[in-house]
């Protein structure tokens, strides 16, 4: 017989406990103040208060007019070099919390930025950099005509910028697009510009080889340190360079070959700070890439004739590791290269091709900074000097991680690879002085990405170990940043004073030029100095201190016989000096001291030449021709 189920006995549910009124939170204004001035967010937003604060006091306090030996380093008062402390103090307090906050160390990066090379965008009255002026002639030339001349020979190689013509014909579409009188206008500003767009690009290619955000800040915070270079002005070099870093940021973390990084998934062996590779990517995925890709690189080939070179040597010595071999890639930068070189760039490239039997293998030349002299004066030397020091450093903190961070090296030694990839163009050519230069920077985002990792210990990891290395990177850090800062200032502004020229001087060349026939010759002592390229496609130009500095010591034994002596009689002949010039010359090392004044009285006062007009801003003088000189 079946059991009865058993009820339950049903017992009356226990009466809830006496309620506690909740105690409100505090909103509103009030609760949000007292969360800045939690010490966590206090330390990340007073030093950027602090900064603008101290900066913009001492904007309108920087005396440009009057430069002297030192640029612009004299010229800024205390408080500007405060800001900059002031900065450094927040982007360290802010590295704390980097991978919470990241946002922080982005922003003190921004301004950081803005602090280091705004205040000529918002003071100067005129172009800063000769060479920019000279891009600015180029644009207006292409704005007045629509159409470029690649065949066309031009004095003073100005054929070249109508052979790759891509950055100013995109310049020209934006000043016709905003209906501006010019690119003069936004020039001043290209220094900011290129650096805020580079700034997610550095972020990209970093996280590829870590995910330590202290590591990533760091080394974005020394990049910009360390690109004292002055090719972020408004140039070719600037723009191309945003696209070479463009497509490198893709390959990087879009051309992984499948099966080919084998031990660098294994977190056990890899560095605590260096992240995973990225997914390998199926053929089929990487020839979209190179789809995707083709554009940029046919808009570096159609801007510049170095940085395609350079892009090639990146993506071959990419091809070294299994993991980027993409011969693919690299056949079509090529092919991409090579179109170009022989169909718009011909004259230039075949020139170039000629020239080779003489600067292949001569090192010393290569790698040699400058043309022809030597920097003289207190502010130069004080220049070349910081470059030598931030080389040196640079080199000795990214080394010393390569040593002692070899898990590190393994994993991220793709960049490793494109920061040496440059190096051997010093055997190829000395790119009129410039190799030296245009290798550093392209060396430049792998290296401080190694440098940062030798002042940033790793976060992970316990023990007797991690002590030292944290009590060694919190003393390494601030001092490697202090003297990082120290050395960007005299290499980006020491020489200030021949990149600035007023008004007033600029409309005497440019008169000075309305005032020549067409067709006539037009002689300086260098081609540094604003309004130098004026109408270049009207004239034809002498630089006549633009060589070995022996033959301008020959030459300034008698000016006017020395440069009367290659004049031609069938055309007229003018002379252009300034105060740019004059600067310029000290300055590279063309002329010794007193030499420009020597040289500008000796003409003056030579019967081959009169004068044309004069005052304290140039000289500008007509050759005699010597029928009517007797």
């Amino acid at each position: 017989m079946q059991q009865p189920v058993p009820v339950p006995e049903l017992r009356p549910a226990p009466e809830p406990p006496p309620s506690v009124p909740e105690t409100p939170r505090r909103s509103g204004p009030g609760r949000t103040v007292a969360a800045l001035f939690r010490p966590q967010l206090l330390f990340s937003w007073l030093p950027l208060a602090v900064a603008a604060a101290l900066w913009s006091w001492s904007l309108p306090r920087i005396d440009f007019h009057d430069m002297g030996d030192f640029g612009l380093l004299d010229r800024f008062p205390v408080a500007y070099y405060a800001a900059l402390a002031a900065l450094t103090a927040g982007f360290l307090a802010g590295l704390r919390r980097a991978g919470t906050a990241p946002w922080w160390p982005l922003a003190h990066c921004v301004a950081l930025l803005v602090a280091l090379k705004a205040p000529p965008a918002l003071l100067y009255d005129s172009v800063r950099y000769p060479w920019a002026s000279k891009h600015d002639a180029v644009i207006d030339r292409l704005l007045a005509e629509g159409t470029v001349h690649p065949t066309v020979e031009l004095s003073g190689g100005m054929s070249a910028y109508d052979q790759w013509p891509g950055f100013f014909s995109l310049n020209a579409a934006l000043v016709r697009s905003f209906g501006l009188e010019g690119a003069a206008v936004y020039t001043n500003w290209a220094p900011v510009a290129f650096g805020l767009l580079l700034i997610p690009v550095l972020v990209l290619i970093y996280r590829t080889f870590t995910d330590d955000w202290r590591l990533v800040w760091t080394a974005v915070w020394i990049f910009q340190l360390a690109n004292w270079v002055g090719q972020d002005y408004l140039s070719p070099q600037g723009f191309a360079y945003l696209l070479f870093l463009t497509v490198f940021a893709v390959v990087v973390r879009h051309f992984v070959r499948p099966g080919s990084a084998r031990r660098l998934r294994d977190r056990s062996y890899l560095d605590p700070a260096a992240a995973s590779v990225p997914p390998p990517t199926g053929l089929r995925q990487r020839a979209v890439c190179v789809a995707v890709l083709a554009p940029l690189i046919a808009a570096v080939n159609a801007s510049h004739q170095l940085t395609p070179v350079m892009l090639c040597m990146t993506l071959t010595a990419l091809c070294l590791t299994r993991r980027y071999r993409n011969l693919g890639l690299l056949a079509v930068a090529g092919v991409i290269m090579l179109v170009w070189d022989l169909t718009m760039g011909r004259v230039l490239f075949l020139e170039t091709l000629g020239s080779l039997r003489e600067t292949a293998g001569d090192l010393l030349s290569n790698s040699r900074a400058g043309f022809a002299g030597e920097p003289t004066g207190p502010g130069p030397e004080l220049v070349g000097d910081a470059n030598i020091l931030m080389v040196l450093v640079l080199g000795g903190l990214a080394g010393t991680a390569v040593v002692l961070r070899r898990a590190l090296t393994r994993s991220a030694l793709p960049l490793l690879l494109a920061a040496a990839a440059p190096v051997p163009l010093f055997a190829v050519n000395d790119y009129g002085g410039e190799m030296l230069f245009r290798v550093y920077l392209f060396g430049l985002p792998g290296t401080a990405f190694f440098a940062a990792a030798a002042l940033v210990p790793a976060a992970a990891g316990t023990g007797k170990a991690r002590r030292p290395a944290r009590k060694t990177g919190a003393v390494a850090l601030p001092v490697a940043l202090a003297a990082l800062l120290a050395g960007f200032l005299p290499s980006y502004y020491g020489k200030e004073a021949m990149q600035y020229a007023p008004p007033v001087e600029t409309a005497l060349v440019e008169r000075a030029y309305d005032r020549a026939p067409e067709g006539a010759l037009i002689l300086a002592t260098t081609g540094s100095f604003p309004g130098a390229y004026h109408r270049y496609d009207r004239y034809e130009r002498w630089f006549f201190t633009e060589q070995e500095v022996p033959e301008n010591l020959k030459m300034l034994k008698d000016p006017a016989g020395y440069l009367t002596e290659g004049l031609p009689d069938d055309r007229p002949v003018y002379v252009i000096l300034t105060p740019a010039q004059d600067r310029a010359t000290a300055g590279e090392g063309y002329l010794p001291a007193g030499g420009f004044a020597r040289l500008r009285e000796s003409l003056k006062a030579s019967p081959r030449f009169r004068v044309v007009e004069e005052s304290e801003h140039g000289l500008v003088l007509e050759h005699v021709p010597p029928e009517a000189a007797r």
